[in-house]
This record gives C-alpha cells, structure tokens and sequence, in this order.
C-alpha cells in the first residue's frame, strides 16, 4: 500500500480471509493487504498470464506504470483487475500455491475476487442489470408472460439495440430461446415430479427449466435406460452462481436456502443429487458449504456430498450389471468434445469422455480451452469481444477435421460455440440418447 516500503511477505496476512462470515472478511483495510499479497505473488509467479484479462493487466500496471511496486496499483486499477475475472476457475486449478494443495501461501484469487465484489456490493447495492441477470428465474418468468414477443424481439434489431442500451446486453450476442413451458410442469405431467424416496434426484438447472427442457427429457431417458431410478423436486430454482459472479450474497442464501429446503429430504433418504450444469453442481458442492451461515451452513455440507455431475453418476455405475452400452446407432465421423472450466475446477475427471468413448466407432477429441462465455461475461457489451477473445482458442479445437458432432458440458458455452461456429453442440445426455434411439444419428 501507498507509504509502506520493505518486501511484500508471500505468506498470508491478517486480512486473509474467504469465509463471510468471518468479521474480516468485510474489513476493507484488511482486504487491501491480502489484495497486495497476492497481486505480489502473482507478479512473482505468471504461471495464469494465458487466461483471463485480470492477469495480463495486472501484469502490463506493474511493469508498465508502476516500475515493478504492487503496492503503487490504485483503488481504480484493482476495480478494473477484479472486473475481468468470470470465475472460470482455471487459475485455481492450476496454481501451485493454493488453499486446496495446503501449500503454506494460501491462494485462492477467485475467492479473493468474490470478496471484492461482495463488499463492493455490500457497500453499493446491485445495478439493475446485475439483478436482472442475476435472477435467470424471473427473467423465464417474465419471457413467459411475453406469449412469444421476448423471443421474437431477440432476433430484431432494434429492440436488441434497445436492449444493449438499457441493460448493457450486447446486441449481436447469440442468446437462447425461452421455452413456452417450464421442464418441471412436463416432468409433472408426466410422472417425474415426487417427495418419495428414490436413487437420484435430478437438479435441472434454470437454464433446462426455461431454455431447453430437452436436455433434462434427455437425461431422464439416459438414467432410466441405465436402471436408474431417477425423479425430479418441485420447486427448485436457480444455484445462485449468476447472482455470486455480482457478489450478491444476500440473493445467493435466499436461493441456496430454497434449494435445501427441497432436497436436503431426499439426501436424508440417500438420494444423490444429480446436477446438469458443471457450473452448478460446482456451486452446490464447493462454494454453498463456505458461503451460508447457521444452520444452513451444516446442511450445505451434507447436500455437498450428494452432488454428482449426471455423467459423473453414470460413470459410476459403469461396472455394474445394469450399464447399458446397447446402443442402436452412432455418429459419423470425429466428435470433438469441450472440457467445461468448472467441471476441471471440481477435479472430478472427464465422465462424459469416456461415456462417449463407449458408442462404437466413436473418437473423441478433448479441448479443454475456455470457451469464454463464463456466466453473464458474454452478454455484456463491455465482455462481448473480450469473450471471444479469450474462447478463440476453443473455437478452433472444436471445428479440427470440421467435426460433425460436437459436444459440451455446459449449454452456456455450447450456445458460445454455436455463435461462433454455426454449429448446434449437444449435451452429454442428449448425444447418449440419441445413441440409444435407433434412428439417434443420421447418416
């Protein structure tokens, strides 16, 4: 900090904190020498010089403007740093100082960017835009209410340039269509819907719920085909990642406290909790047991246990009797398949992969590229080109041998891959399905 001299200690300060509900976690002095710490350490290391722009501008100030002194980096500039950050989790994983390895520095730059953000917000309140973004539920909601008109708008010009000028949501930025009909009132109608006991139970996500339910129809086929009895709970909503990436912490416990509410019955009954999204499964699982409080926090814990990527549990059951590899047909040619960031980020391996690899005459090419799209990043006017940027290298990866079939984890970046690609990307679950229909893949 300004008017201090001598060497930055790696080491952890007293203002180390990633828990909120540790009083100095909200102490913004103590914040600033942890931010010092470890914009020192990075400095140092620059092993994450390739991933977002928070690292290669942190490094242009210091060598730069500031003569190699961290401590020089103003208020503005660290606001500008953190900004660039999408959580995409990739400098967690691949750094050697962190928390999770134990190692004595004790990083953990997403979380130090989390609580910027959460006393920023704390101190400021949240933009419209931010809460608007932020609540994926009340935007179906209201897509529904539309009849129609929300998606018709979407593909005309000037109500997207009107929509970038009030929300700040890039006119060009391919987004998905609303579903007329939520996947929780099909799964009702159809028998999915239970407060019994049952092996799984499916946690659809906001983005199945209100975009393509298809993924979620597709998922149930796939379990059921596998002797997996698997159900769905009403009334489940959002993770609450797209409110945590604004640092909203009041929102993200309200949704993380519905959703416990629901399922934590069916954990007690030894239920696992099967999750569509990587990005969710990874909040429910890492980020729900440090960011609730009270008894909340204890229940966090529990659910945290239960999670399962739905390739993730199918892989599992891979040796037993009931795993079905008959299936009917297969796709043509290479499939290319993208590593979503925050399925590396719960270090839980590539299920999918070898799911696929099962499907004769498959081969699958693994790009383990950021796509870029990383929540909201992409839809902002101020992150649009920046996305792109970063996802180049994805983009290129995934269109090697001009792949037919390309697949991805995560609907976010496989709507990120079709904007830039042309080219639909399916779901793990869905490209199983069809490979369990005799006439899945055409030919």
């Amino acid at each position: 900090m300004p008017g201090e001299s001598g060497p930055i200690s790696y080491l952890p300060s007293e203002g180390m904190s990633y828990d909120p509900i540790d009083n100095n976690y909200w102490d913004a002095d103590l914040l600033n020498k942890e931010i010092t710490r470890i914009f020192e350490v990075c400095h140092g290391c620059r092993l994450c010089f390739k991933y977002c722009e928070s690292f290669p501008l942190l490094f242009k100030l210091i060598d730069q403007n500031y003569d190699g002194n961290v401590r020089l980096i103003t208020d503005d500039d660290t606001r500008d740093i953190m900004n660039y950050c999408f959580q995409c989790k990739l400098c967690e994983v691949q750094c050697p100082y962190t928390r999770f390895e134990e190692h004595e520095f004790q990083l953990d730059f997403p979380n130090l960017v989390h609580r910027f953000k959460a006393n920023q917000t704390s101190d400021r309140g949240v933009s419209f835009r931010d809460r608007l973004l932020g609540d994926p539920d009340k935007l179906g909601k209201y897509a529904r209410l539309s009849f129609g008109t929300a998606n018709l708008g979407n593909k005309i010009p000037p109500f997207r340039w009107m929509l970038e000028k009030i929300l700040g949501i890039h006119r060009n930025k391919l987004l998905p269509p609303f579903s007329f009909s939520t996947f929780e009132k099909w799964a009702k109608k159809n028998g999915y819907l239970t407060e019994a006991k049952s092996e799984v139970i499916l946690f659809q996500t906001c983005y199945v719920q209100h975009n393509e339910p298809e993924i979620g129809k597709d998922t149930l086929e796939v379990f059921e085909k596998n002797g997996v009895k698997i159900k769905c709970a009403k009334g489940l909503n959002c993770c609450g990642m797209p409110a945590w990436e604004n640092g909203d912490l009041t929102k993200v416990r309200k949704l993380a406290k519905n959703n416990l509410d629901i399922l934590i019955p069916h954990v007690d009954k030894g239920a696992k909790i099967v999750v569509i999204n990587p990005t969710c499964s990874m909040m429910m699982r890492k980020e729900y047991p440090h960011l609730l409080e009270g008894a909340d926090r204890a229940r966090a814990e529990k659910l945290a246990t239960a999670i399962n990527d739905v390739s993730e549990y199918i892989w599992s059951i891979r040796k037993e009797d009931r795993f079905n590899t008959d299936f009917q047909s297969s796709p043509e040619g290479n499939v290319s398949y993208h590593i979503p960031c925050h399925l590396r980020a719960q270090r839980i391996g590539f299920p999918a992969r070898g799911l696929m690899k099962k499907v004769s005459s498959v081969t699958v090419s693994t790009i383990i590229e950021c796509s870029g799209h990383d929540g909201t990043y992409a839809l902002k006017k101020d992150s649009f080109e920046s996305s792109k940027k970063i996802g180049k290298k994805s983009f290129d990866g995934m269109d090697v041998e001009n792949a037919k079939i390309m697949v991805s984890d995560c609907p976010l970046a496989a709507k990120q891959f079709e904007q830039n690609l042309n080219k639909k990307v399916l779901h793990p679950m869905s490209f199983l399905a069809k490979a369990y229909r005799e006439d899945g893949f055409e030919r």
